[in-house]
Formats: structure tokens, sequence, C-alpha cells
């Protein structure tokens, strides 16, 4: 699914959550279309890890703010995204991604609120 991971190892020993944020994977789509994404965060959810990319587009933006959410497993050389195909499985791992969102939101404006 991940064609190649722009990680620069040196800076993060390919610990993404290391990185600043401007990590960049190639996906290529079912239909061989190929999106490049933003890595937003790895997380664990039930014992499993997760990744949540954002498509990007010719000038590396996203209007739409779409994310694509995939089990995300780094056990081995290469990281290896897998498609969601349980239902429940990806309400909840949808459901603890909104509440990062949301709790990333509130630690903003708490943030704004004491300066």
């Amino acid at each position: 699914m991940a064609d190649k991971n722009k990680c620069d190892n040196t800076n993060c020993n390919g610990n993404c959550d290391s990185c600043d944020g401007n990590i960049t994977v190639t996906l290529t789509l079912d239909n061989d279309e190929t999106v490049e994404c933003a890595i937003l965060t790895i997380f664990p959810v039930d014992g499993r890890d997760y990744i949540a990319l954002l498509p990007l587009d010719e000038n590396g933006e996203n209007d739409d703010g779409e994310v694509y959410i995939y089990r995300y497993d780094n056990s081995g050389s290469t990281p290896v995204l897998e498609n969601i195909e349980d239902d429940e499985e990806y309400e909840a791992v949808a459901d603890a991604f909104d509440e990062m969102l949301d709790a990333a939101e509130y630690d903003e404006l708490v943030g704004e609120d004491e300066v």
C-alpha cells in the first residue's frame, strides 16, 4: 500500500513520532492512482497501531479535510499499512482519532487562554 516514506531516518531513526510533521508517504490505491499523504499521527487502539494520513493535492494542500486511516505495523524492516475491513474496528479507531483531535483542539484553546 505505501510505496515510500520520505522520512529522513538520520534525524528520527525511523520513529515518525519524533519527526517535525513534514513526513509524507505515497500510497498506491486499488485503482493504481498514487496519492501523496502527510502523516498526521500514529496511535494505538486496543493493542494495535493505526496511522492517520492526510491526502495532499499537487500543491501539497488538503482543502476537503479528508483523512485516511489504516492499520499500521512497523515490526518488520519496512512499515506496512493494512486496510481496516471490519466496521466495528474502524468505528473504534475513528472514534479514538476524533477524541485525539478534540483533545488537541481543547489543549490549543486552553493554551491560548493562558497567554
